[in-house]
């Protein structure tokens, strides 16, 4: 399948009645940002009757990508006639099985919500990925929780969807399974292009190597950035260029740089700017990098405030100065080259 074949899967899914229901009983809509109305918070245990009997996509979903869009878009071809939901989990498993590992997210979970919901999905179903979960093997999750909880009629997901304990379940064992239980089941070729498969590691990677734009055509939108806006040191205020600071918390880090971007304020209006991702070597040094967006011809004040903040071209790499006044300089070119690009 080719990823242009996929760009109007969110049309010919053609649904966009939104609701996310997280299954995560500790908190997490405060922490994630999902406490806002229409969203429904139950552990999968009390499931509310709305989200059940859907056609379902499966999956981690990270970054929400042409792929998953694909998966989505054959979930509601196979049922058109029953509401479309998305089963995912939260945190991400790897996330469970190697806290230790650097960030890598390309969705946190409300960002990846919006998107599912973008792509036509009624219904976010959240599983809390905790070692209870982890414990379930594949016949107790079909069974209890595709079957019993959420009373699934329909099924999609990719060729390599494992899941259960140690991913003892495979797609010959879900379509048995399925089957037996009179579930139907669409196993979704992989998304290609002229590169390779589009997957979450390939977007990750391109990213990481400063590519922006190409992540961008296999996520069918540009690569964001959310999170609140922090206070820093004010230095940009300074010399004219303020910027509104974000921490990267669990998303991946992009190529250390400069980066022409959009930003889309808690009002839905769009703001072009220029952003440096990053660790500031000129000015000493930062233990963790943030992103320091200034938004163009813009004055208000955003702290606190959640920002999501999109790259949208790839400027420069990140390096040290002589001194301020160098930096001060290039930051100036920085700003024309970004926004000539806008």
């Amino acid at each position: 399948m080719n990823p242009s074949d996929d760009r109007s899967a969110a049309s010919r899914v053609g649904l966009n009645r939104p609701g996310v229901v997280s299954s995560d009983d500790r908190g997490v809509a405060s922490r994630v940002g999902l406490n806002r109305p229409g969203i429904v918070l139950q552990s999968w245990r009390e499931v509310p009757e709305s989200v059940r009997g859907a056609t379902l996509a499966l999956g981690n979903m990270d970054g929400v990508h042409l792929g998953h869009a694909a998966v989505l878009a054959a979930a509601h071809q196979a049922r058109p006639d029953l509401p479309l939901g998305a089963l995912t989990f939260e945190p991400h498993p790897r996330e469970h099985f190697r806290p230790d590992d650097p960030p890598f997210r390309l969705t946190l979970l409300p960002a990846k919500a919006s998107a599912i919901q973008a792509l036509g999905a009624q219904h976010v179903v959240a599983l809390p990925f905790d070692a209870e979960l982890a414990a379930m093997t594949a016949e107790e999750f079909v069974e209890q929780v595709l079957h019993q909880a959420l009373g699934a009629k329909h099924l999609a997901c990719g060729p390599d969807f494992a899941f259960g304990h140690r991913r003892g379940g495979d797609m010959a064992f879900l379509r048995q399974a399925a089957e037996a239980r009179g579930i139907g089941l669409s196993i979704v070729p992989h998304v290609t292009d002229i590169e390779g498969t589009v997957s979450s590691t390939r977007i990750r990677r391109l990213l990481q190597d400063g590519y922006p734009e190409r992540a961008a055509a296999l996520l069918g939108r540009n690569f964001a950035i959310v999170g609140p806006v922090m206070h820093g040191d004010a230095r940009g205020r300074t010399i004219g260029f303020p910027t509104a600071n974000i921490p990267l918390g669990r998303h991946l880090e992009p190529a250390r740089g400069v980066y022409a971007v959009r930003a889309t304020l808690p009002d839905g209006r769009v703001v072009a700017g220029v952003a440096n991702l990053g660790r500031r070597p000129t000015l000493g040094g930062d233990l963790v990098s943030r992103l320091e967006a200034h938004l163009f011809d813009f004055a208000e004040d955003l702290y606190g405030q959640e920002l999501s903040v999109e790259l949208a071209a790839f400027i420069r790499e990140e390096r040290k100065f002589a001194n301020f006044g160098e930096l001060t300089g290039q930051i100036a070119a920085d700003a024309a080259t970004a926004r000539s690009m806008a």
